[in-house]
């Protein structure tokens, strides 16, 4: 966060004269053509300056005041004149709409001296807010925190002309830290750079009564939550949330360059891939198999290897591990259906004898 600290000038500014349509604001090297004006920019500028001559011309100003004051004025501001809110406004005549009042969240009284403006045109939105009062500074640290906003700028002095504008809400290098228990935060002064006309203050915001965790870190629980308001049932069992932490933790060590993980996934990325030869595939040699642990496991046949003692053992190889690894994904669609049909038995088995009528002794 950037807050400004402005001197006396920086409330004021002048309006320069811009070169009008048809002008040249940069003439090119001799006999050239002079560079075109930007006409959108050129023309605003134009019109703007004509206007603000033909009210200097006329000493227009009182008039043209009093007409945008008299416009406006016809806007509620009920809430700032509360009983409650009165020692939270530095003017009593500067109070904000209703309709625009920035609200403080989560507090028992959301009433802060600060307007909402949309400027529709820039796409931008700012605070408009007046200068914290002794009681008001932990407010304006609430609201910048709530408003996630990245800059203060400060146009006017702590006293000016020996009428106090505005608190200290921000620390000093004699006090490089303030905090505001009644919110909760912590404001530092990382840097100050004092230019002619004005200072830059570089400050660290901070958030007491948050939890402290570890920057590194991801809140797989909080994840977890926000993605099942979008999808009902998304972690059903807890060796699903087991398998969701091992998931982010291995991703995470791949990200990281652990070799033994980059190399694991790149074995298991070559048994899914396609043959690159466009040609068929060799047939599968013959596949006798024995039990191991309750797997049915491939070995080739003698005679069949015999047949392909002129092939290169590195194509032998890798077809007999590619068909090995096709019959144990068989073998184990296959014993999955032979559970399945066995648990439906059962279950048909125990529905016939619910079903069954009693015999009662007569």
């Amino acid at each position: 966060m950037c807050a400004g600290s402005g001197g006396g000038g920086a409330e004021r500014s002048a309006l320069g004269r811009s070169p009008g349509v048809g002008s040249s604001a940069a003439a090119g090297p001799a006999g050239a053509p002079a560079a075109p004006p930007n006409t959108g920019t050129g023309a605003m500028s134009a019109a703007i300056e004509r206007e603000f001559q033909e009210i200097d011309a006329t000493n227009d100003w009182q008039a043209r005041y009093l007409e945008i004051r008299h416009k406006s004025s016809d806007y509620p501001h009920r809430v700032a004149k509360y009983p409650e809110n009165r020692n939270r406004n530095r003017y009593r005549d500067v109070s904000p709409y209703d309709h625009s009042r920035v609200k403080l969240q989560n507090t028992e009284n959301d009433y802060i001296n600060a307007s909402l403006v949309v400027i529709e045109e820039a796409q931008r939105y700012y605070i408009l807010t007046q200068g914290p009062l002794p009681n008001t500074c932990c407010h304006f640290w609430l609201m910048v925190w709530q408003q996630k906003t990245k800059a203060v700028v400060m146009l006017n002095r702590i006293v000016e002309k020996e009428s106090v504008k505005c608190a200290q809400y921000w620390p000093t290098k004699e006090e490089d830290v303030m905090t505001f228990s009644e919110t909760g935060f912590r404001v530092r002064l990382v840097s100050e750079d004092i230019k002619s006309y004005y200072t830059v203050h570089l400050l660290q915001l901070e958030n007491i009564n948050m939890e402290k965790k570890d920057p590194f870190s991801v809140d797989i629980k909080k994840v977890l939550l926000d993605m099942r308001k979008y999808r009902m049932g998304l972690i059903q069992t807890p060796d699903q949330l087991r398998f969701s932490y091992m998931a982010v933790i291995e991703g995470a060590k791949f990200i990281m360059g652990d070799s033994t993980i980059q190399k694991r996934w790149k074995e298991l990325s070559k048994e899914d891939q396609a043959p690159s030869s466009e040609q068929s595939p060799p047939h599968p040699a013959k596949i006798t198999t024995e039990k191991y642990n309750g797997n049915s496991i491939g070995l080739e046949s003698k005679d069949q290897t015999e047949k392909n003692t002129d092939l290169p053992s590195k194509v032998q190889d890798g077809n007999i591990e590619s068909t090995v690894r096709k019959r144990l994904r068989e073998d184990r669609k296959a014993n999955t259906a032979q559970k399945l049909q066995q648990m439906k038995q059962k279950l048909n088995e125990t529905e016939r004898k619910r079903k069954r009528p009693r015999l009662t002794d007569t």
